[in-house]
């Protein structure tokens, strides 16, 4: 396995979000959970709006740190994003108050920032993406933890990026 990728730039990071984007567009009858982690300024809303870019999200992206919940409605009308922010969450009932439950249905895809603060919800992730510090550089690191996060995870890889099977 090659070594984890190293994003040097904010567009590097949105060519990666692209990447999965495009993915996502050749799973769009599945439920994909998508798990972001990292520190504060490490990249991940960069990333998710790579990703909302390629799926035909138009306009800008706002990270949902305070509204929580960020829905996105895409070019094809039977599928939407979710892009949650839990970095404030504290407790597994406002996870609960937030409607996740009623968000993981049919062919939603549901791309969660610190999915450490919902354990339970982060055993349900299909692709967990690391973001780290590293001098100047952000580090991507991807994890597939089931069939279908193995699928997108390949197409990350094909761009470099190590994949670790869980």
């Amino acid at each position: 396995m090659s070594e984890p990728i190293a994003l040097a730039t904010a567009e590097a990071t949105r060519a990666y979000g692209r990447t999965l984007g495009a993915a996502l567009r050749a799973h769009s009858e599945h439920r994909v959970l998508i798990g972001l982690s990292g520190e504060l300024g490490a990249g991940k809303t960069t990333f998710v709006g790579g990703v909302l870019d390629a799926s035909g999200v138009a306009g800008s992206i706002r990270s949902p740190t305070y509204t929580l919940v960020e829905p996105y409605e895409l070019t094809d009308p039977a599928r939407m994003v979710y892009h949650l922010d839990l970095y404030r969450l504290r407790t597994a009932m406002e996870l609960e108050d937030l409607g996740v439950r009623e968000l993981l249905c049919g062919n939603s895809v549901l791309i969660v920032e610190w999915i450490e603060n919902a354990p339970a919800l982060a055993a349900a992730t299909d692709l967990h993406l690391r973001f780290q510090y590293q001098g100047h550089a952000r580090i991507l690191s991807v994890h597939a933890l089931t069939p279908v996060g193995a699928a997108l995870a390949t197409a990350l890889s094909q761009r470099g990026v190590t994949v670790h099977r869980s």
